[in-house]
């Protein structure tokens, strides 16, 4: 396929003009934003940096857990452009376009679209074709980020949705190696304090009281400008090794996996990134005066039938659910 058959999701590409807007006036703004919200975003690493350094050389698929709309994906870029100068594609959901010009403006800073909320034989024509974007994108070497589920975690419970991994080798015969191809670096993201926290533990009551509740769009904008504007703390992104390495020592110790049926190897490879980013968490000490946070948190929340013993402890629980996938996963 050729760029015609991606117009309506593919990135817009301005060239030389992408890259003196990203030093001139995006990235100077994430920055700031940095300053005002944070106290310091870092890039880090897991294993052999210079192994992590080689893999992105390459072309990487950054795969991570997803905690905010607009900044996981921004601050990556950020740091990857300003470490080792590549700016990765980003991957986003259309059902975040509530005004035209968030679709323009995202797809003129490398993102593209990943089409949601349609019926069956619509889903799979539209995997199809993203299917196909990405691997053209790979196909040029270019670095490509996304989350490893379709929406945000609200409970902080980040494992690897298989649908994710099928739609990236939707049409392709050997599994493995076409996953191989993708290379595949997981990235963890923790944030100290999540500014939507409270949003999301409301729309866990909501969704609880009423298995039809969906979110508005009007709900998604607001949880974007409260990720934005909102306290995080320290917010570490960590960077793992390709899981190629892993998939080749495994088929080695497992051949038998090559003739399963496609949904047991899918989880085969989905345990994997999810060990690569549960052992990526950073892992934040929190002190007598959580208490306090959380209380605070949970006086923010206005939803009808307000049960607290209910909202409290799904806010413990997203602060809770990396401690104990880290713990989980050094231990396996």
């Amino acid at each position: 396929m050729d760029e015609k058959s991606f117009k309506d999701i593919r990135a817009y590409r301005v060239g030389w003009l992408l890259t003196i807007c990203d030093f001139l006036f995006a990235y100077p703004a994430l920055w700031i934003l940095s300053k005002r919200t944070t106290k310091g975003i870092r890039l880090d690493y897991l294993g052999d940096r210079k192994q992590i350094e080689q893999d992105i050389k390459q072309g990487a698929f950054f795969m991570t857990n997803h905690r905010d709309i607009v900044l996981d994906s921004a601050w990556l870029s950020l740091l990857l452009r300003c470490k080792y100068f590549i700016r990765p594609f980003i991957g986003i959901g259309n059902n975040l376009f509530a005004y035209k010009w968030i679709e323009i403006f995202v797809r003129f800073n490398r993102c593209f679209v990943v089409k949601r909320g349609a019926g069956a034989h619509a889903q799979l024509e539209n995997a199809k074709q993203l299917s196909a974007y990405i691997r053209h994108l790979r196909g040029q070497g270019k670095s490509i980020w996304l989350a490893q589920r379709e929406g945000r975690a609200k409970d902080s419970n980040d494992l690897t949705q298989a649908s994710v991994l099928h739609m990236l080798t939707l049409g392709e015969k050997d599994f493995f190696e076409n996953v191989k191809t993708l290379n595949i670096c997981p990235v963890s993201i923790t944030y100290e304090f999540d500014p939507c926290d409270y949003l999301k533990a409301a729309e866990m009551q909501l969704k609880r009281d009423n298995p039809k509740w969906r979110k508005r769009k009007s709900d998604d904008v607001l949880s974007m400008k409260t990720g934005i504007k909102g306290e995080k703390g320290r917010v570490v992104y960590r960077l793992t090794p390709s899981i190629n390495p892993e998939i080749d020592a495994m088929l080695a110790a497992h051949p038998e996996y090559l003739e399963q049926p496609i949904h047991d190897q899918l989880q085969h490879v989905c345990d994997i990134i999810d060990r690569h980013i549960h052992l990526g968490y950073e892992i934040y000490e929190r002190g007598t005066d959580f208490d306090d946070y959380i209380a605070s948190r949970l006086a923010l929340i206005d939803v009808p039938n307000k049960d607290e013993a209910f909202l409290r402890e799904r806010l413990y629980e997203m602060y809770r659910f990396p401690e104990i996938n880290y713990q989980k996963a050094v231990e396996s």
